[in-house]
């Protein structure tokens, strides 16, 4: 008879495993929103990252065995990105009417997202290099990862930065909007996608099509933006 303590060496060295858990965990998560009326605090990421974290806590699995299996999920954020593009085709009137209010809302909100998070940290005394892995965090994680190899920071730390400030956006920005008054969906979805960049673009989702298409127009401009901007507004904010 085979033992449970077996079995588990066995499967703990598969990586499908941990993309089953992962996708298992997933959808628990979401089904849990679905239950709770898509609430805010009810994040399908937020509940899916503690599934998947108790988990790996409970089994003492470490990290690069547990993302040998879970990297395919992470290969499927580029396709996931250009799906996007199917909603925005769908609203192309409505964008194409929103241009240039747009491209001025992503200048200001790109430059804020930076500016803001770099004077916090050095309000609250962080070391520069908390600072630095801080700065492009309202960026998508591939592309923040990146600046933040360009610009002297911890791509790892700034990858979970930039998953915290996502579930963050993701849970405040639905009671924000409705404290602001601001109903037009265009608008929430396009500050959404900017600030929460690919969790927040998810959740814009869930509250209208017509939000998430702007979403996804944020998420992909800001990415970019972000890029071009935070080696050059980096070393002027620390001096």
């Amino acid at each position: 008879m085979i033992r449970f303590v077996d079995l588990w060496v066995y499967l703990s060295g598969n990586p499908l495993l941990w993309l089953t858990a992962t996708l298992v965990a997933y959808l628990a998560a979401d089904a849990v929103s679905e239950l709770l009326g898509r609430h805010p605090l009810a994040n399908p990421v937020l509940i899916a990252v503690a599934l998947v974290s108790v988990m790996l806590i409970a089994s003492g699995t470490p990290f690069p065995a547990y993302f040998a299996g879970a990297q395919f999920v992470h290969f499927l954020l580029g396709p996931a990105t250009v799906a996007l593009a199917v909603p925005l085709f769908r609203y192309l009137p409505q964008v194409r009417r929103s241009l240039f209010p747009m491209l001025a809302a992503l200048f200001v909100g790109s430059m804020t997202a930076i500016a803001s998070v770099v004077w916090l940290a050095q309000l609250f005394g962080l070391d520069v290099a908390a600072t630095r892995a801080l700065a492009p965090k309202s960026a998508t994680a591939a592309i923040a990862m990146g600046i933040a190899e360009q610009v002297g920071a911890e791509p790892a730390l700034t990858a979970v930065l930039v998953i915290t400030t996502g579930i963050t956006g993701a849970i405040v920005v639905t009671p924000l909007m409705n404290a602001l008054g601001l109903t037009n969906y265009a608008a929430r979805g396009f500050a959404a996608g900017l600030a929460a960049h690919g969790i927040g673009t998810a959740r814009a989702f869930q509250v209208h099509p017509l939000a998430g298409t702007f979403a996804g127009i944020a998420l992909g401009l800001n990415g970019l933006l972000t890029a071009l901007l935070t080696p050059i507004l980096l070393p002027l904010l620390l001096n």
